[in-house]
């Protein structure tokens, strides 16, 4: 069988952020308890001497990818653009011994799930296709990036 096949691996990290700017609440340093899902897609691998016979991919090995460049960064820290006034406070809370996420953009749900595929695409194996991302930021709001709109 050459059928392809969409598998997904769910991760959870606390994260807090500021928007910079922004006219409601969330220009407060706050946090969430984000839930990201991760679909990637392709043929399982069919030699049977294969340690892996069977998957698209072993979830471990996405496990391994993701925790490595996704949660462990983000988990606990506070992320903030430094292409604005918020440079500064990064920069205040990291001498006070913060763990803060320095990104070149507002750190919204949206700028968030398009960073997080670019980087999660640059790390898949040639043999998978990453397809999906659902970035939860509260039980009611999330955000979706999916590779046809890539």
């Amino acid at each position: 069988m050459n059928k392809s096949v969409r598998i997904t691996k769910e991760f959870k990290f606390e994260t807090g952020h500021a928007l910079y700017g922004y006219d409601g609440l969330c220009k407060n340093v706050h946090g969430h308890s984000y839930k990201l899902s991760v679909t990637i897609s392709g043929v399982p691998i069919s030699d049977p001497k294969n340690k892996k016979y069977g998957m698209v991919m072993d979830f471990g090995d996405l496990k391994e990818i993701v925790n490595k460049i996704i949660t462990n960064p983000f988990d606990h820290a506070t992320v903030l653009n430094v292409n604005s006034p918020h440079k500064e406070l990064a920069d205040n809370m990291e001498a006070q011994g913060h763990k803060i996420v320095r990104v070149e953009y507002q750190p919204t749900s949206e700028m968030m799930i398009i960073d997080f595929a670019d980087k999660i695409k640059s790390k898949l194996p040639a043999h998978v296709s990453l397809m999906q991302l659902i970035l939860r930021e509260t039980d009611t709001c999330y955000a979706e990036w999916h590779a046809e709109n890539d």
